[in-house]
């Protein structure tokens, strides 16, 4: 009863809160209009630089082949993978690989289009939102590896942080909060008819029920998909450029505050940056303490209220609520704190040279080092092979699974 009366009030206070915070933001940037437009301009800059031509390819991607029945097919084969471990529908683990690999919004943009085929409920749309919130490898490998700290060994050593702490916070409020969805049977190749036919019936099952439910030609898919990509990268490039100007309004009315705690807080890129730069120099945060790169990987798993805000506005025809989804977000950060501080040294110390090397990039400033839309998209073949061989590891857990499963429950 108490909760529920909480949430009628904020909600209720919603509009009025906004309008004040947004009235507060046209004083400041009035007060001081010179160092605003500056951080403006680097949000701007952060945004069309490395944001927009890194999700751009994966968001369209995601939403022809959810349109395809393709996402559903693969659903089929990950369905034991996703109940035991996050105790979600199948269909969620093409999310999963999505958000893994391409990074917010990406994985919200998935899950919405998982919700708007009716796969899946608004409690579970809410849920996978939470666990498939990852950066994506490019910020992690090529902005903060490469060009904030010199060193590709450490990006592979934050993205390898980044996804167990992420994969292992999904698995923990599944166990805390999570049932197995109560709509399954009705899911495409879930129906009791459906588990006699054989596993490849049922996934071409899966993919013929899914493409029936789209109904629309390839030419519209394409299109619709371009048009809601560039959408959603508007969304994002607002969001990004107004709290980086609301970042260095608070760097100025509040000096005594550390910046790294005020831009982690508040957006990605900018606290990875702070944190990067005020650390004692690079030597210092190899071979000093822990407390660095701990602290820059929490960050990272905490993604920071702009990234939150970019994924909820893109989840709002879902219903999904900023409390719990935050709670996953902060639970991602604990964990990731601690495995830095138990795994950072041995990840840097690897050397492993099938590993591609990032190069060619710089670290002037807020700028993250790509000069133009065509570097990031040349790197575009390494993350979709990427893509490709986590999608194959998640196939083979899921069979794994299953087997498991099998000789414990024949009958299962």
């Amino acid at each position: 009863m108490i909760n529920f009366k909480i949430r009628r009030f904020f909600r209720g206070s919603a509009p009025f809160i906004s309008g004040a915070a947004a009235i507060l933001l046209a004083i400041a940037i009035v007060l001081a209009p010179e160092s605003s437009f500056k951080a403006s301009l680097a949000g701007l800059k952060l945004w069309w630089t490395l944001v927009f031509p890194a999700l751009l390819p994966f968001l369209i991607l995601s939403e022809m082949l959810t349109a395809s029945g393709i996402v559903h097919g693969l659903g089929v084969l990950l369905e034991p993978l996703m109940k035991r471990l996050f105790r979600l529908p199948g269909a969620g683990g093409w999310t999963l690989v999505l958000g893994i690999t391409a990074g917010f919004p990406a994985g919200a943009g998935a899950v919405m289009q998982l919700h708007k085929q009716g796969d899946i409920t608004d409690k579970d749309a809410g849920r996978l939102a939470s666990i498939v919130h990852y950066a994506s490898p490019v910020t992690l490998l090529i902005v903060v590896g490469t060009a904030f700290l010199h060193s590709p060994a450490a990006g592979y050593a934050l993205l390898a942080i980044h996804w167990l702490s992420g994969l292992a916070a999904g698995c923990l409020s599944a166990l805390i909060k999570g049932k197995a969805s109560a709509n399954d049977s009705r899911l495409p190749g879930s129906s009791p008819h459906a588990k006699k036919a054989s596993l490849p019936g049922r996934i071409h099952q899966a993919a013929l029920d899914a493409r029936a439910r789209d109904g629309r030609g390839f030419g519209k898919v394409l299109g619709e998909s371009v048009t809601a990509a560039v959408q959603n990268l508007m969304i994002v490039g607002g969001y990004m450029i107004m709290f980086a100007v609301v970042i260095n309004i608070i760097s100025r009315l509040l000096p005594q505050l550390p910046s790294p705690l005020a831009a982690g807080l508040l957006e990605i890129h900018l606290g990875a940056h702070s944190i990067t730069s005020n650390t004692a120099g690079l030597e210092g945060f190899f071979s000093g303490s822990l407390l660095g790169p701990a602290l820059l990987s929490a960050m990272l798993a905490w993604s920071g209220i702009c990234a939150q805000l970019q994924a909820l506005t893109v989840l709002k025809p879902a219903n999904v609520r900023f409390l719990p989804f935050t709670a996953v977000r902060l639970l991602h950060g604990l964990i990731a704190f601690a495995l830095a501080l138990i795994l950072w040294k041995p990840l840097v110390n690897i050397r492993a040279a099938a590993l591609p090397v990032f190069t060619g990039t710089d670290s002037g400033g807020l700028d993250p080092g790509i000069g133009s839309a065509i570097r990031i998209w040349s790197f575009l073949p390494q993350i979709l092979s990427l893509q490709g061989l986590l999608l194959l590891l998640l196939l083979a857990l899921s069979v794994a699974v299953k087997i498991f499963t099998w000789r414990r429950h024949p009958s299962a």
